[in-house]
């Protein structure tokens, strides 16, 4: 799965959220998340709602490969008033 997949499913599942992705090899992925649905929300929830936008790809640990092998090496999710 390359950086645009992931990040075009990441935008999919939160609508209107500035989204960019990175990887070196289509299988571990940075990922920067801004948007809105997290205003009021602590990291671990911000977090699994871009969990719930990769789906079944994404393993229910945080590194854990399934499917497709979706790693998250490092995510950044921002509410959008923090980002400013």
């Amino acid at each position: 799965m390359t950086a645009e997949q992931v990040a075009e499913l990441i935008r999919t599942g939160l609508p209107n959220a500035t989204v960019r992705v990175l990887t070196d090899d289509d299988t571990h992925f940075e990922a920067l998340v801004v948007a809105t649905q997290f205003v009021g929300k602590r990291s671990i929830a911000r977090h699994q709602l871009v969990y719930a936008a990769l789906g079944p790809r994404m393993g229910r640990e945080i590194t854990r490969a399934v499917d497709q092998g979706i790693h998250a090496r490092r995510m950044a999710a921002i509410a959008g008033r923090e980002a400013q």
